[in-house]
């Protein structure tokens, strides 16, 4: 056990010592960022790459600078604020937070997993990362690029999904509490820049010589990574195109001139209906924000 606990050790040194040096600078990483932005960049960055977010969030922040702000509005200007970054559910539950915020916890976000995972639309990890990235405590923050790492480091595949078991190897990986935030967010760094999916820089790794799917000779999956579907023409970009053109005219639009739009008339009218029940778009004949 001891010589498990020294390499687990190692490897939590090297990873934070490569931080240390190669981190990104994004401004919800910087001294001056407040819980409610990292509560909003950790929603944004759901299923969404780092490079799409930044603006995104700099206008958010600019405009709604606390969880008051935002829950003053109506849900609707949310939505259109959210523009392309795609799966705008994820707006409508920032604003639902946000009014709860509000509402329960005097516009102040709270600090403690427990009241975080019971805001609106606040998972697992999303209570778990703003309450070690925003308030420094010990959680375990296990995303699909921290998933990757230790499944190379330690158990020598290629990769794991979620599970039982990769959420007790990611726990045993945890440090003390005074260095737990920065072990989450280095070993997601390392995913995110080094050890990615595809194209690993296992060179220029700082755990490559403890790495057991290195030393493996880096075995692929034995099943293979399903392909991603074709965006082109599925009702995720008829949905996507029927909001923008809402936003896009700044006020209310004719239902049958929405639909008209799309080339298919029966999937323009369904996913419509669909964005109304879901509350992303509001009215009848007319259809807005």
């Amino acid at each position: 056990m001891c010589g498990v606990a020294e390499r687990e050790d190692s490897v939590v040194r090297s990873v934070l010592g490569w931080y240390e040096t190669n981190a990104r600078d994004l401004p919800w990483r910087r001294p001056d960022a407040t819980p409610w932005g990292i509560l909003v960049s950790e929603v944004m960055l759901q299923q969404t790459p780092v490079a799409r977010v930044v603006g995104p969030w700099t206008a958010w922040m600019d405009r709604w600078p606390t969880p008051a702000a935002l829950a003053a509005e109506p849900s609707g200007a949310a939505v259109a604020a959210w523009g392309r970054l795609g799966y705008p559910r994820r707006a409508l539950r920032l604003h639902m937070a946000a009014v709860a915020i509000a509402e329960r916890h005097d516009g102040d976000v709270p600090r403690t997993y427990d009241e975080l995972l019971a805001l609106p639309g606040v998972g697992d990890y999303t209570a778990a990362a703003v309450a070690s990235f925003a308030f420094g405590a010990r959680h375990t923050v296990v995303d699909t690029n921290v998933r990757r790492v230790l499944a190379r480091v330690a158990a020598g595949i290629a990769d794991q999904p979620p599970s039982v078991a990769s959420r007790r190897l990611a726990e045993s990986y945890v440090p003390v509490a005074a260095e737990a935030p920065r072990w989450a967010v280095a070993s997601m760094e390392l995913g995110a820049l080094v050890c990615t999916a595809r194209s690993p820089s296992c060179g220029s790794c700082p755990i490559a010589d403890l790495c057991a799917w290195r030393a493996a000779g880096c075995p692929t999956l034995a099943v293979p990574v399903r392909a991603a579907q074709s965006w082109h023409g599925t009702d995720r970009q008829c949905r996507g195109a029927l909001l923008a053109a809402v936003r896009e005219a700044a006020g209310p639009v004719p239902r049958q001139t929405l639909l008209s739009g799309w080339p298919e008339l029966d999937q323009a009218d369904r996913c419509l209906s669909g964005l109304v029940c879901e509350g992303l778009l509001h009215g009848g004949e007319t259809i807005s924000l």
